[in-house]
């Protein structure tokens, strides 16, 4: 992409990229004066120049900004620079276009050479493929590290994240937690309505819980119908107090509603953290397994800490069941 500054000289120049769900283009990279101000720009399709590009997928060549009225302002009102001409090429894999390479004020008096125009669709058939290739990596590493079930992170994964925290949290001196989340008599519900329901059950919850984490949280399926929350920079008394609400989240949910079937069940949930119970990933998941299942062999519907036992009255503070 570096030819484009070399061979065709355009006072700014980006590559734009096509968000396929909200189907906007937005400026994955921009190489100009002003191109810090672009990066939360976003482009609806059909809209300007780049829009209509990416629409049509054909390329446009404007020699005169003023006289083109797919033209619009809001890219120039933004960075408070002049465009005046502009080529824009669709950056096309087979059928499907992945977006647009955009050039501004890149027109001579003669016009747009010719050979420059298959200069910079030669560029754009490259990055085409660059990108393409890209997004199978991504896609690829996404299913190595995803549950097919519930598209939380998978138990493999979740063993690299967890070493990983443990070595920041070495060298920043910072505690952390994990919260184990097991669903009671989950058997029963796949005995009753079919595996295909528990699985849409387990999506249903796990999308719930990394809906009520924060962002830098991390939400697992560990296995079967156990879930795992790992909680950076987050205390013991923090965590406890998280598991204390995902318990009330799980326990007071009404399941699959819009299916009519309206499951309810109760978690048995265990805490443990980092470094007050263990150093070692070992250590944490065996203690936060613990802690769960010595509440899932004794009353179930509770929380447990390692070297805390089952929190008191936690089911009793999360209100009554039907």
């Amino acid at each position: 992409m570096e030819k484009i500054d070399e061979f065709l000289r355009p006072d700014n120049w980006s590559l734009l990229l096509l968000d396929e769900t909200k189907q906007e283009l937005y400026f994955e990279l921009a190489v100009g004066r002003a191109s810090q101000a672009l990066k939360d720009v976003r482009i609806k399709m059909g809209q300007g120049i780049a829009g209509w590009v990416a629409q049509h997928g054909e390329t446009v060549v404007v020699p005169d900004t003023t006289k083109d009225t797919r033209f619009f302002s809001k890219v120039d009102e933004k960075t408070k620079t002049e465009t005046q001409s502009i080529v824009a090429v669709p950056v096309r894999f087979r059928d499907t276009c992945l977006g647009v390479i955009e050039l501004i004020n890149c027109i001579g008096p003669e016009g747009f050479d010719p050979r420059d125009l298959k200069l910079l669709e030669a560029l754009s058939d490259f990055a085409a493929i660059a990108l393409e290739n890209a997004r199978h990596v991504k896609k690829i590493h996404e299913l190595t590290i995803t549950d097919d079930c519930t598209s939380l992170y998978n138990a493999r994964h979740m063993g690299f994240i967890l070493e990983t925290e443990i070595y920041r949290s070495q060298r920043y001196n910072y505690e952390f937690s994990i919260v184990f989340i097991d669903l009671d008599h989950f058997k029963q519900v796949n005995d009753t309505h079919g595996h295909l329901v528990g699985s849409r059950l387990l999506a249903e919850i796990g999308n719930a819980l990394k809906v009520h984490c924060r962002l830098i949280d991390f939400a697992f399926r560990y296995g079967g119908d156990e879930f795992v929350i790992l909680l950076p920079q987050t205390s013991k008394e923090s965590a406890l107090n998280v598991a204390r609400r995902l318990h009330k989240l799980v326990r007071e949910g009404i399941w699959l509603g819009p299916e009519g079937l309206n499951i309810r069940l109760t978690p048995s949930v265990g805490v443990a953290s980092y470094p007050v119970d263990s150093r070692t990933k070992e250590g944490l998941l065996h203690l936060a397994d613990e802690a769960m299942y010595l509440v899932k062999n004794t009353k179930r519907d509770s929380v447990a800490a390692a070297n805390m036992g089952i929190l008191p009255n936690v089911a009793a503070n999360a209100g009554s069941t039907d």
